[in-house]
């Protein structure tokens, strides 16, 4: 079940994560995938990105979104999406993604950062906490 667009992507994302179908997850991503993990390393091929993700897939980890832009230029998109996500712990999110559509017609995810502005707007509020004491 390949995404027929971009916002399609997040939904089948959502979906297997909460089955626990690693190879589904997988599935959502270009070949060429690369994704900044929470340490910020760059992570590159699904197999890298499987042992990335497999645990939260493994606890099937519930992923709830809300797409809030979607900016497309031919056969890219860029995706702004907000997650929070329950288990193994909770967390939210606001994902910068590029999604690239693919010669069969479907759209995978080519780049993956869900966590650059998290820390950004944390780092901005700890800041600004710090100027006001």
């Amino acid at each position: 079940m390949p995404a027929k667009n971009p916002e399609e992507i997040c939904s089948l994302f959502k979906q297997y994560m909460a089955a626990g179908d690693i190879e589904g997850v997988l599935s959502v991503y270009d070949p060429e995938i690369v994704f900044l993990n929470q340490t910020r390393e760059v992570v590159k091929g699904k197999q890298e990105l499987k042992q990335e993700l497999g645990p939260s897939a493994a606890a099937r980890a519930r992923f709830d979104f809300n797409i809030t832009q979607v900016v497309q230029s031919g056969d890219i998109a860029l995706m702004h999406t907000q997650w929070n996500i329950s288990g193994p712990e909770e967390i939210s999110l606001y994902a910068i993604e590029v999604a690239r559509l693919q010669p069969d017609g479907t759209w995978r995810w080519l780049i993956g950062d869900p966590f650059t502005v998290g820390k950004q707007m944390a780092a901005q509020t700890a800041a600004a906490g710090r100027q006001t004491r």
